[in-house]
């Protein structure tokens, strides 16, 4: 399989999954080790995520507009917007700190079938629990609230973990209910995954070659298409049917890769 068409194919489950409870980067990296694929500082895992930051604009770019256009005059906009910064704050400085030991010591796809397990577990006690849902509106999320869930993103930075994830769980378990808490997880994406694609690209723009890129927006395209389709789907389907059907999928890709690690390395 040539690298253009294993770009594709990541691109397409980077879409799928970045904003499912199941860790995108998770599924790169693994399935990207049984299929032999390297890329150049372990870049296209980070950087294809713009495609799925620009999937949640064109799904939200009315609302996002209107709240823009608000900001000069509606203070509960302002403290939107306030509260999202605040909640990208933690992830902003602790992955800028530790950038260089999360990639060259947490990309393993050992750890990463750990953490799909033990994630899928937590899920799993999570979506069961008979939380009681105090926050509908994920644009009004107490600010103290906002600041816990950016601290609880920053366990994404270990692969297998997910960001989606940690942030819906960390949400719904302060009463946010999982439509708001899947909905904040899709603001939250856009300024954390921006931020990283940027300190990525400043990290590695001179390593880079012409077939790095072309690798890198192969990978681009089909991660904005797919994910266009998950952002569209996935708040009526958890409103319906809770998470614990991805905790079974990370328990089960988990196993899977482990059993695939122990008997082919």
């Amino acid at each position: 399989m040539s690298q253009i068409v294993e770009a594709l194919f990541l691109g397409l489950i980077e879409g799928l999954t970045e904003f499912l409870p199941v860790s995108s980067t998770g599924h790169l990296l693994l399935i990207g080790h049984f299929l032999g694929f390297e890329s150049t500082g372990k870049t296209f895992e980070v950087l294809i995520q713009l495609g799925a930051i620009l999937a949640i604009l064109a799904v939200y770019f009315n609302r996002l507009w209107a709240i823009a256009k608000a900001l000069p005059y509606d203070p509960d906009a302002r403290r939107f917007v306030l509260g999202v910064l605040i909640a990208f704050l933690p992830a902003a400085l602790i992955g800028a700190v530790l950038h260089g030991f999360i990639k060259e010591v947490l990309f393993d796809p050992w750890i990463v079938c750990m953490t799909l397990i033990a994630g899928g577990f937590v899920l799993l006690l999570v979506d069961g629990l008979p939380l009681e849902a105090k926050h509908e509106d994920a644009t009004r999320f107490p600010l103290s609230m906002y600041l816990k869930i950016g601290f609880i993103q920053c366990l994404a930075m270990v692969p297998g973990v997910s960001r989606s994830g940690a942030t819906i769980v960390g949400a719904m378990l302060m009463g946010a209910s999982k439509r708001a808490a899947a909905e904040f997880s899709f603001f939250l994406a856009m300024p954390t995954m921006a931020g990283a694609f940027a300190y990525d690209l400043l990290k590695n723009y001179k390593v880079l070659s012409a077939d790095d890129a072309a690798i890198i927006v192969a990978g681009f395209i089909t991660a904005f298409v797919s994910a266009l389709i998950v952002v569209k789907k996935l708040l009526d389907y958890v409103s319906r049917h809770g998470y614990t059907p991805f905790a079974l999928w990370r328990i089960l890709l988990g196993s899977a890769g482990l059993a695939g690690l122990i008997v082919f390395g």
